[in-house]
């Protein structure tokens, strides 16, 4: 019997080591997966990579882990906001790396790597510093540059509702970048507020199938 539910956040995170690469969901604090940060804090793991739309929010999330001590280089599009104090603090003092992708960049790599493809070509940055030692190319009397895909050891993301299966769906805006981050990763590990029975969900409605989910968490969000 095919069952991908896991009892507890520290069971569903237990395969993730020092040095792992993860995908981060989340546009800021819409559906980030605070819980799986949490949990991920408590492994006590180091020097991890991490990929996601910004660097922080307050002392919150990712910002939390950041705190932590737990991250050594950070991939993003968004690194600083009026709340980014954690990530400003730490990368003004060389304590952690940082690469700036253009959201949509951000979001192509990643469904480039979920998706199998060898590369991409995107008009975004050219002729600008993030395009300095990447092949370009004019296409149709238009220049790209080549970016190559994103892919992670692992993926932490949130959705509204899953089954043993790994099928999911989302709630609203914070579905963003969940589904690509899914099929980005060796293994997708997933925080829903309700695991429900097979047939539970309306096929019309899963957005992400299970074949790209490995866990799934049932969490009651922080008060």
């Amino acid at each position: 019997m095919i069952d991908k539910s896991k009892s507890s956040l520290s069971e569903a995170l237990s395969q993730i080591k020092d040095g792992a690469t993860i995908l981060i969901g989340g546009f800021g604090t819409a559906g980030q997966p605070a819980e799986l940060i949490d949990g991920l804090i408590e492994l006590g793991v180091k020097d991890l990579t991490i990929i996601s739309n910004n660097a922080g929010n307050g002392d919150y999330g990712l910002a939390k882990l950041l705190k932590a001590g737990s991250v050594k280089k950070v991939i993003c599009s968004f690194p600083r906001q009026a709340d980014s104090y954690v990530f400003d603090e730490l990368y003004r003092a060389g304590k952690v790396e940082l690469e700036v992708v253009p959201q949509g960049n951000l979001a192509c790599r990643i469904q480039a790597a979920g998706m199998g493809l060898g590369a991409v070509f995107t008009p975004t940055g050219f002729g600008t510093l993030l395009a300095e030692g990447k092949e370009t190319r004019q296409i149709n009397g238009k220049d790209y540059v080549l970016e190559y895909p994103i892919k992670a050891d692992f993926a932490l993301i949130k959705a509204y509702k899953g089954d043993r299966w790994g099928n999911l769906v989302y709630r609203k805006s914070a579905r963003n970048f969940g589904p690509i981050m899914a099929m980005a990763a060796d293994v997708t590990i997933v925080q829903v507020s309700e695991v429900v029975e097979l047939g539970g969900l309306d096929p019309e409605h899963i957005i992400t199938p299970g074949i790209f989910v490995q866990n799934v968490v049932q969490v009651q969000p922080a008060q």
